[in-house]
């Protein structure tokens, strides 16, 4: 046998080895034996380099070194869930979904794992990229930290398809978490908080042999790509499990909502049992083609739901209320707790939303509250316990100046929140709508983060996001934590944000309202800033989805003078603040004022493909046929409700082959 032979027998052998051991739970060796095999191939490898691979069992270990996570566009975007709480929720969820899909609806329910999403790609059976979730749109390459992950299965076995992506979470098991903190207390470290947090922190590490050190596990639940030839979310897991990688076997097919819940209510009960953190059910539509039908929100996919557990509760004293100031002027009460543990987390502090829902509650400072973690990651109050009140408690009197610069607040008629107008010299609004400038889904400036903002306010380097563009390298080297590398890092951040599409400088400039895919839709309608700020209130809300909200909000922003300088600036320093021509090339007028609804499977484009060109040609693509509905693009497997609906109100139904026709 050459080296070559038995390097490849060694690794095969490792692999199965470790699939047999953290995927099925069944090792045939002891690990003494793995331990030998394991040295036995990293000897070879060391004496023959020329036989290197990225994906050896050995790289287990870790040891390389990231310094900075590159930032990776999701192929598909990772969308949230929409979250439920009761019966009813469900069964309005189905109600709707039935409205727009033909035919029975299985559902499949799977446990919700609470840990770090993760993207997985692979092609031709290898991995080759691990993304963190990061905003949905884009997250950090964490490659290097995921191989480390002994479930993570580096080569796949069986009929996969040449390239796709799954994805999952990435968790930290109670058995190991606990052994962790263990070793902490013993070395006089203070233990972690909770898995979820520590799972997460753990992707970032910069050095993959610590990652390596950690008990990490990473459970899959989602095969994402085109033409995969998986008709089912249930065939989705079968699938990824026969592939090898680990799907947990509590998921179920199920027919009705009633079956659900009875899933949910079993679950409710036994989950303490599990290994791991679950903290609720994930309701799919069982049919891919339905799924497909049924596409997206805004936020989150129509065909799913989380079916989140009763929300864990804890009593505490409420110590102190203080006030924080948004970007917007908006002010938030938070009310300053008594440590007390909840959700594996120690609280101490609570949302408290506004003036309204204090007097509402009656919260007063000495009270014991009722503090309560469900959907939400802040947790909030939920209620007082007045047998324990002191009978010489006052009432909560709401605070009538700004905490910060001391400007009498505003509640305008119609809102809940009070504002602080003083826009210009208060200082956390200031800091505030910097910082959304450079957040992640706006301009992402690399080398610039929350509190450098803050330190170049405070020192008085900035007083907004146009001030950025004339910061240079010596004015920040003598800031607190400010190396010469950190600076040439953030001036360089600072210069490629100028090649941030106009789309998201347009959600960076902070309008009220304008939202990521409001902004979106803005910038594809007026392709230019100046068209934007030239629109009227009439025109904008003749816009796809912009309301006379979004449309009073934009054209007051564009109405005070200081912002169309900020823009002006902005401009001069060469920020995109128009749709580049290479996008504008691909995209053309011909479908303007139609409203498409596509349905069916095609064979030339991807039903996804399809709907963006419907877009880049000025078309609307609407997921229910009306009276306002243009044309139906048909595929095979049109629902016939569908079709009955297209013909009852004499919409023209039309193949790929005709539309393709009618853009050319």
């Amino acid at each position: 046998m050459s080296i070559e032979q038995q390097i490849d027998q060694l690794r095969n052998e490792l692999r199965q080895h470790n699939h047999n051991y953290y995927i099925l739970d069944a090792p045939t060796i002891s690990d003494y034996e793995f331990d030998m095999k394991l040295k036995e191939l990293q000897d070879l490898e060391a004496k023959y380099p020329e036989y290197y691979d990225a994906n050896s069992p050995t790289l287990r270990v870790g040891g390389a070194v990231t310094k900075n996570f590159d930032t990776i566009v999701h192929e598909q975007r990772m969308y949230s869930l929409d979250n439920s709480y009761s019966k009813e929720d469900l069964l309005d969820w189905e109600k709707r979904i039935k409205k727009m899909v033909d035919g029975e609806i299985q559902y499949t329910c799977e446990l919700k794992y609470d840990g770090a999403s993760i993207n997985l790609t692979y092609e031709n059976g290898e991995l080759v990229r691990a993304v963190t979730r990061g905003d949905g749109i884009q997250g950090d390459d964490v490659t290097t930290n995921i191989k480390t992950i002994k479930s993570v299965p580096l080569k796949l076995n069986g009929n996969y398809p040449p390239k796709f992506n799954i994805r999952g979470e990435i968790i930290l098991p109670f058995e190991g978490f606990a052994k962790m903190n263990e070793e902490r207390i013993a070395l006089g470290e203070e233990p972690y908080a909770n898995p979820r947090n520590t799972a997460s922190g753990s992707l970032k590490l910069q050095d993959s042999s610590e990652v390596a050190k950690r008990p990490l596990d990473c459970l899959l639940y989602s095969i994402v790509g085109e033409r995969l030839g998986i008709a089912t979310q249930f065939e989705n897991l079968e699938k990824a499990r026969d592939w090898g990688f680990k799907v947990p076997a509590e998921s179920k097919l199920v027919n009705t909502i009633d079956e659900v819940l009875e899933f949910v209510n079993y679950w409710d009960e036994h989950r303490h049992a599990l290994p791991y953190e679950t903290d609720g059910v994930v309701i799919k539509v069982n049919d891919l083609l339905q799924q497909d039908e049924l596409g997206f929100t805004a936020k989150a996919p129509r065909w799913a739901m989380a079916y989140k557990f009763k929300a864990e509760q804890a009593s505490t004293i409420l110590e102190e209320i203080t006030y924080q100031v948004g970007r917007t002027g908006a002010i938030t009460p938070v009310a300053n707790l008594a440590p007390v543990a909840l959700a594996g987390t120690t609280v101490k502090r609570a949302s408290l939303h506004n003036a309204d829902q204090i007097e509402k509650l009656d919260v007063r400072v000495g009270d014991t509250v009722f503090v309560e973690k469900g959907g939400e990651i802040i947790p909030k109050i939920v209620g007082v316990n007045f047998q324990k009140r002191d009978s010489k408690s006052k009432p909560t009197q709401y605070i009538t100046h700004c905490p910060e610069c001391g400007t009498e607040l505003i509640r305008k008629e119609g809102e809940a929140q009070h504002y602080c107008p003083n826009v210009d010299g208060c200082a956390p609004q200031i800091i505030g709508r910097i910082q959304h400038y450079i957040s992640r889904k706006a301009m992402d400036i690399e080398g610039l983060g929350g509190e450098t903002v803050a330190l170049l306010v405070n020192e008085g380097l900035i007083t907004d996001y146009a001030d950025l563009y004339e910061l240079k390298k010596e004015q920040v080297i003598p800031l607190e934590r400010m190396a010469e590398k950190s600076a040439d890092n953030l001036i360089t951040g600072i210069e490629k944000s100028k090649e941030i599409p106009f789309e998201r400088v347009l959600f960076g400039l902070g309008i009220r309202y304008v939202g990521e895919t409001v902004a979106k839709k803005l910038a594809k309608h007026y392709k230019t800033i100046n068209a934007v700020i030239d629109a009227s209130e009439e025109d904008l809300v003749n816009v796809d989805e912009i309301g006379i909200k979004i449309a009073e909000s934009v054209r007051e922003f564009f109405g005070q003078e200081k912002n169309r300088t900020l823009v002006t600036r902005l401009k001069d320093f060469g920020v995109q603040l128009e749709i580049s021509a290479e996008k504008l090339a691909n995209q053309t007028d011909t479908l303007k004022g139609q409203t498409f609804v596509v349905s069916g499977v095609f064979e030339k484009i991807s039903r996804n493909e399809l709907k963006k060109m419907i877009e880049d040609n000025g078309g609307k693509v609407s997921s229910s046929i009306s009276s306002k509905t243009s044309f139906v693009v048909a595929g095979a497997n049109m629902g016939p409700s569908k079709l009955e609906k297209a013909n009852k109100l004499e919409i023209p139904i039309i193949g790929e082959d005709d539309f393709l026709l009618k853009i050319k």
